[in-house]
């Protein structure tokens, strides 16, 4: 196996958790942004009024994504094993 090769895999592995961890936390950063502006407008310094909205929309954002990321990962394992033996060839 050369070394542009494992460079190419771990970049692909890479951009997945890039790609899959975006999926997650932006929808939270965007709700977390809305709240913090709520509050400073509001001068509402409340900690719950913050965590909870950004635990729910991530809980959610898992839970109808959830199949997606699964098949992504999914593909990404089955590409890996099935190309093993021209990786190591």
């Amino acid at each position: 196996m050369t070394p542009e090769t494992v460079i190419d895999i771990m970049r692909e592995a890479l951009w997945m958790i890039v790609l899959l961890c975006g999926v997650i936390i932006g929808p939270g950063l965007v709700v977390g942004l809305v709240v913090s502006t709520f509050q400073a407008a509001t001068q509402i310094n409340e900690q719950t009024l913050s965590f909870l909205p950004r635990l729910i929309i991530t809980l959610l954002v898992i839970v109808f994504a959830g199949p997606w990321m699964l098949t992504q990962l999914l593909d990404h394992a089955n590409s890996l094993f099935s190309n093993i033996p021209y990786l190591i060839g």
